[in-house]
């Protein structure tokens, strides 16, 4: 029998269906409690359909600078795992560029140039 692995997301919502608190979990991971997070961002392949099937939420305290950080963190690790997959170094280089421009333009590190770790990289501003 193949082994499967479920992962769950719960989503609470206000009384207006906003989302106030998400909560994870990764059967197969370690401990495997239930975990907060306030934002996501899911991407499905249909190759049957040739689309990319998209589920974004965040949650109403996700604060702007939050955001901008998670979004930032988000390129970096896909153009980490665009080039694992692909081996398209010059590309994956190009969207770590766009990356760094973002993170400049949305004032990811505007409190003075402290290191942050994503995926296999440092990256220090």
């Amino acid at each position: 029998m193949p082994k499967t692995s479920d992962i769950s997301i719960k989503v609470h919502l206000d009384e207006n269906n906003v989302p106030e608190r998400m909560e994870w979990r990764a059967d197969d991971a370690p401990g495997s409690e239930l975990k907060d997070a306030q934002g996501m961002l899911l991407s499905l392949w249909d190759s049957k359909e040739q689309n990319a099937l998209r589920i974004d939420i965040w949650t109403k305290d996700m604060r702007v600078d939050e955001m901008n950080f998670f979004f930032f963190q988000t390129i970096m690790t896909m153009a980490d795992t665009y080039e694992n997959a692909t081996q398209n170094v010059e590309l994956s280089r190009k969207m770590r560029g766009f990356g760094e421009y973002f993170a400049e333009k949305a004032e990811v590190f505007k409190d003075g140039g402290h290191s942050h770790k994503h995926g296999d990289h440092d990256h220090k501003h």
